[in-house]
């Protein structure tokens, strides 16, 4: 049984530490070796009154609205490890273990609250709001992973950015607190990180955490101390420490090399767990430019291309990037669930899974297509440096295929 949290890590960079004007947020997705993640784009949508939405496990009320959203999920299921809104929020997911046991009853996962807080919330703090409201009325539980033999179940900590400030949201059960953060780096992962700066919380937070003989409220509410597990609550700063190395000015480039870095522990390549897939999103705190979320779509980011996208009108779909749809036919929807894996792989996973053979194989041939890889990322990176320094308006023709094109230029370049 697969009983510690997952280990990835969530980062965001305010001024004075990165790049001028810019926050960069970015997220590897620690999750199961063999998982597949897709990467999905939903368009805005309205909803007639009284209509519904089918999460993973439960069905919630939907509302009026939704904006448009990309994210990047494991393809079994409904919700997101990580992804970004129209409006330029981005949000990230962290299992965590608290004193509280998670609930194996189906709810609502934290991974459908990323996407819950991306298509209802039009800042970061609306996201948040969204997220603890759904909490409150659905709960958090059911299994974390396609497994039909256990039931994997977490509480969960959040990542939510927008151009002019961050949350970070970490829960227990119902139960939650909040940090604000405008400036600096944050990292978070697989454990509480909140202590005594908290500015917003559970209205009945602290009565619970007495009435459970875990606080005498004699001394300063320090959230990780009170809601961890015996000595849990130790920074994530292997993380931390890998992107203050880099000093100030981080970049997406800073954020991607980070995310690469397999000795701190970021990118993780373990028994039971892989960097499934990353993400890094780039924020400019003047809202007449884009944001720019690149995301690889692939496991392991040291052997990955970021590939840009930004929000337009009719921003072509990308197929290559989706899995198969099973539909009601999908063993994650049926009960018992699990009781089979399909094949999940999208065509840009398999080829990356040919790539992979010939790096492990071949090691000139594997040097020269890291080299070519590497060489295609550049090429987007400068060529979106361009977009976010220009004076005039960026014209979403130019955009409009962006991601698609990198996918296949990178399918092309593999075959």
């Amino acid at each position: 049984r697969m009983a510690a949290a997952p280990p990835s890590y969530c980062f965001v960079a305010f001024p004075p530490c990165s790049k001028e004007g810019l926050v960069v947020f970015g997220k590897n997705s620690a999750r199961p070796r063999d998982e597949v993640q897709e990467v999905v784009y939903f368009a805005a949508a309205t909803h007639d009154p009284g209509s519904k939405v089918e999460c993973t496990y439960v069905e919630i009320e939907q509302v009026p609205r939704t904006h448009a959203v990309v994210l990047s999920r494991p393809s079994w299921l409904w919700g997101a490890e990580m992804g970004a809104n129209e409006h330029g929020v981005c949000v990230a997911n962290e299992a965590v273990v608290t004193r509280e046991p998670a609930a194996e009853a189906e709810a609502l996962l934290g991974m459908d609250l990323v996407r819950l807080g991306l298509e209802r919330g039009a800042t970061a703090k609306e996201a948040l709001d969204v997220i603890v409201a759904l909490l409150e009325e659905h709960g958090q539980g059911g299994n974390y992973y396609e497994d039909g033999n256990s039931c994997h179940t977490f509480q969960s900590a959040f990542l939510i950015v927008d151009r002019k400030e961050a949350w970070i949201l970490e829960t227990s059960g119902k139960y939650w607190a909040a940090e604000k953060i405008t400036e600096g780096v944050k990292c978070i992962c697989n454990q509480l990180s909140l202590t005594t700066k908290i500015d917003a919380e559970h209205p009945e937070l602290r009565n619970y955490a007495r009435s459970q003989g875990w606080w005498n409220g004699d001394t300063d509410f320090n959230f990780s101390e009170v809601f961890s597990l015996a000595d849990d609550h130790v920074t994530c700063c292997s993380g931390r420490e890998s992107l203050e190395k880099r000093g100030g000015d981080i970049s997406a480039q800073t954020m991607i090399d980070v995310l690469r870095d397999k000795d701190s522990g970021v990118c993780v390549d373990s028994e039971s767990f892989l960097t499934t897939a990353s993400i890094v999103s780039v924020l400019p705190q003047d809202p007449s430019s884009p944001g720019i979320h690149y995301f690889t779509g692939t496991p392991d980011p040291s052997r990955s291309i970021f590939k840009p996208f930004i929000f337009v009108d009719d921003v072509k779909l990308v197929p290559k990037v989706q899995s198969p749809s099973f539909g009601d036919d999908d063993p994650a929807k049926k009960i018992p669930r699990f009781q089979e894996k399909p094949d999940r792989r999208h065509e840009l996973y398999k080829a990356h899974e040919r790539a992979r053979s010939i790096l492990e194989s071949d090691q000139d041939k594997g040097q020269k297509l890291m080299r070519i890889m590497l060489e295609l990322e550049k090429q987007g990176l400068e060529a979106m440096e361009d977009i976010l320094t220009r004076a005039e308006i960026l014209d979403a023709a130019e955009v409009v295929d962006l991601f698609y094109d990198c996918v296949d230029t990178e399918l092309k370049f593999f075959k």
